[in-house]
């Protein structure tokens, strides 16, 4: 940030700058003072570093000039109300999409998984070359053109990837200066951008206790603005996440099957269980995937040696609610869905890793 500040009067004053800098940043005291002689001018410039996504307001900024006898000051506020938007992980994004593009995933992480088979979509009739699958050959082109000819497959493509996010009160745990629900915004976004990089369309699902942000999933030039446009103002509130409800919408207006990923955490092992009807509904309309989240300051609990009868009681339930997550998985996998447990700094990765894993076995 600069500030351009010139002094008219005929004379030296001593300026006091007070800027109203957004809230999010936390800075209530912030203030430079100047000299400045007569027709003269100073430029401040002061570095302004976000830690989080959304909405910075600016407002004005008061100068407060005070004359060389110092006997009396006089105050301006200058209207300078400005908004700027702050977007989630683009840096990251980019990166992701920067080594999708060049087939080289592998180097953040991804896994490089075999192809199972090969897929139904049809691309075209060429000919026979050593190498190709003999069992592709088409044996009517073949008849008609006097040379071997075999019908040549292409990866599915166009098929829609949602990513739902919970903004209920268990997304606002916070891990290293960010919620969980920041973390899952940044894996969205990137997990959307790799789907359309795979010709897949992205669509995106916000929600709590009610509906917030609905985007069709799409592929077209621009969609990825408006994902972005849609997220980096996101904010979880406190109240519980209504899961019929957001079956109720994905229901009725995806009409085609897809691959959902629902993002989200549960806190034990009975919040799930009042949740299963809602996913098991979703799971037979399409392909569920739930993304939820390992509590590592529990991990590191565990870890410690316990030295004293408190600290026991510490360890065991530390490991009871390690457990409890464990149980989750396997209570999603009895009722035929698919899920991810994860820590919050590999979320993406794993993220995108089961996303390929499920296109390359041609779940979706």
């Amino acid at each position: 940030m600069s500030l351009f500040i010139s002094n008219r009067y005929n004379y030296p004053i001593s300026v006091l700058v007070i800027d109203e800098l957004p809230v999010q940043l936390q800075i209530r005291d912030w203030q430079r003072s100047l000299h400045i002689l007569s027709a003269a001018s100073e430029t401040i410039n002061y570095p302004i570093k976000p830690l989080t996504r959304g909405e910075y307001v600016f407002d004005n900024i008061n100068v407060i000039v005070n004359g060389p006898l110092k006997l009396t000051k006089r105050r301006y506020s200058i209207e300078a109300k400005h908004t700027v938007k702050v977007y989630p992980s683009f840096v990251q994004m980019r990166r992701f999409q920067l080594l999708a593009a060049t087939n080289r995933l592998q180097e953040a992480g991804i896994k490089r998984i075999r192809r199972l088979g090969h897929s139904s979509e049809f691309e075209q009739i060429k000919e026979y070359v050593r190498g190709d699958d003999y069992r592709t050959i088409n044996w009517k082109a073949t008849g008609r053109r006097g040379n071997l000819m075999i019908n040549n497959y292409t990866d599915e493509k166009s098929q829609q990837v949602y990513c739902i996010i919970n903004k209920g009160r268990v997304m606002k745990m916070p891990f290293d200066g960010m919620t969980l629900l920041d973390y899952a915004i940044n894996a969205s976004l990137v997990l959307s951008n790799i789907a359309m990089i795979k010709q897949d369309k992205a669509g995106l699902v916000t929600f709590a206790e009610k509906l917030d942000t609905f985007l069709t999933a799409d592929k077209k030039p621009g969609h990825m603005n408006l994902i972005l446009e849609s997220l980096y103002k996101q904010q979880t509130n406190f109240l519980e996440a209504d899961y019929e409800k957001m079956y109720a919408t994905i229901r009725n207006r995806v009409t085609n099957r897809g691959l959902v990923v629902l993002f989200t955490n549960f806190e034990s092992l009975e919040s799930l269980k009042r949740d299963i009807p809602a996913f098991k509904k979703i799971a037979h309309y399409h392909l569920l995937l739930i993304v939820f989240f390992e509590n590592t300051a529990i991990k590191g609990l565990i870890e410690t040696n316990a030295e004293d009868l408190e600290q026991v009681y510490i360890k065991t339930i530390a490991e009871k609610f390690s457990f409890e997550k464990k149980q989750m998985v396997k209570e999603l996998q009895q009722n035929g869905i698919l899920s991810v447990l994860t820590t919050p700094e590999q979320l993406t990765v794993n993220t995108i890793n089961k996303y390929l894993e499920l296109k390359n076995r041609n779940y979706i």
